[in-house]
């Protein structure tokens, strides 16, 4: 039995085959092969959201996830569709315009769960949104600057009260 698998799948819009060690962490895969550096490790146990992509469209921590897992899937970084021909979204603008990035460790990670908390839900709240990054640590405390992003982009001009 062969320790390499060979991995077919959609990374940042575009088809991509690679092969992995069987025990290789899609966060492994997507920073060593592929140069995702948006893509961070840090707890190495899933409670920290500076390792989340989209799998499917669904937010998961790569830290835990199995390369393997994403075999015909599409798997979205914070880079987002064709990172070198990208250009900032209303998300990243929104987190720029707030001052909502203090040293950016944690930053991708919250912008990879907004975006897949608003593809489900379009018109969640803000404190929809505000529930969707429980699981996204930031040592900095730029919780307030989050929450002030977070309403920009649904455009809610009065405060649920501090975090």
């Amino acid at each position: 039995m062969s320790d390499f698998l060979k991995l077919d799948f959609e990374l940042d819009g575009l088809d991509r085959c690679v092969e992995v060690r069987a025990d290789e962490l899609l966060l492994e895969t997507l920073r060593e092969r592929f140069d995702r550096t948006s893509v961070r490790g840090m707890c190495g146990i899933g409670v920290c959201g500076t390792c989340t992509v989209a799998l499917d469209g669904r937010a998961v921590s790569s830290c835990l996830t199995l390369s393997a897992q994403a075999e015909g899937r599409s798997v979205t970084t914070p880079e987002g569709d064709d990172p070198e021909h990208a250009e900032i979204d209303r998300i990243q603008q929104a987190f720029l315009d707030h001052a909502a990035y203090q040293c950016s460790f944690c930053i991708p990670g919250m912008v990879a769960t907004v975006r897949t908390a608003l593809a489900s839900e379009p018109s969640a709240s803000v404190a929809e949104l505000r529930e969707a990054l429980g699981g996204n640590l930031c040592r900095c405390g730029t919780y307030q600057w989050v929450l002030d992003a977070l309403r920009a982009i649904q455009g809610e001009t009065s405060g649920e009260g501090a975090t």
